[in-house]
């Protein structure tokens, strides 16, 4: 029996029609004024909480933020095997190209876990509101990236862009790591990879960029300009693609960024001790 058929024989409620199927404007955060308001409120809540807490000392909040973490890695675990385990066969049976591209490979349950992960964007924005409370600062790369990726997820469900999973799979695989570091970190563990996550997830996006290109192009050549080589259409909204494209590309800068930033440092001058161990010590905390 595969997992999905054994989670839902053993489901103790049935779900209503738009809760199991994307229904524009019936399954919850389906309109684009809902979204838009509820991503203003998260960044009104955020930053309210950050002006609440100046004068207040930081909330460590270890439990509830392990629970939080918990829940992230292995629900982003449960999630990569199901949808694995409803795509591998299409591009088995169907070839790579007809799995990203074609419309039979958004199917219901394929739309149903698209939903899901898309859930999971608001879940994630509660990493934000521990930030906040616990008085960490605000990196615009966090505030944007947790955001815009809600959007995201809402625009490629309007989009129906099939191309989708293999951007999700990806980001799903990082997050179990990244989800259980955070985890584990808060309950003290000394973790040796930090570095290596951010590179996972700079590898992700270039590849993430390759695929999406490769998608949006292949539709645009096969709609609209027929003489140029190309492989066949590729099922989506063009707003959705185009919109992916441009907002992934962007990731890829500002984690770049914020790699260089993080962990490549400019040697100081050899000096007398102090202004070693002052130097040493800063790229010793960073890490």
């Amino acid at each position: 029996m595969a997992l999905a058929d054994f989670l839902l024989a053993h489901a103790p409620f049935s779900l209503p029609p738009h809760l199991y199927s994307y229904i524009p404007g019936q399954t919850p955060l389906s309109t684009t004024s809902t979204v838009v308001s509820t991503l203003i409120g998260y960044l009104v809540v955020i930053f309210g909480i950050q002006a609440a807490m100046k004068n207040h000392p930081p909330q460590k909040l270890n439990t509830l933020f392990q629970i939080h973490n918990v829940i992230l890695s292995s629900g982003s675990l449960l999630l990569l095997v199901l949808m694995l385990e409803e795509i591998v066969p299409i591009i088995w049976k169907e070839g790579l190209f007809y799995s990203m591209c074609g419309e039979g490979a958004w199917t219901s349950r394929m739309e149903f876990y698209y939903m899901i992960n898309y859930y999971f964007k608001y879940l994630e924005l509660l990493d934000t509101v521990f930030l906040a409370f616990k008085k960490k600062p605000l990196a615009f790369l966090h505030v944007f990236h947790h955001s815009a990726t809600a959007l995201l997820c809402y625009s490629q469900l309007e989009g129906k862009t099939s191309i989708s999973w293999t951007v999700i799979t990806l980001n799903l695989t990082v997050h179990v790591l990244m989800y259980y570091y955070y985890y584990a970190t808060a309950g003290g563990a000394k973790i040796w990879w930090k570095k290596y996550l951010t590179m996972m997830q700079i590898i992700q996006f270039v590849i993430d960029l390759f695929i999406v290109y490769f998608g949006t192009y292949s539709h645009f050549t096969t709609a609209y300009y027929k003489s140029l080589p190309n492989i066949g259409d590729c099922a989506g909204g063009e707003g959705a693609a185009l919109f992916g494209c441009g907002l992934l590309t962007s990731y890829l800068f500002l984690f770049i960024n914020f790699y260089f930033q993080t962990y490549n440092y400019k040697k100081k001058p050899q000096g007398n001790g102090k202004a070693n161990g002052h130097a040493n010590g800063k790229a010793t905390k960073a890490e």
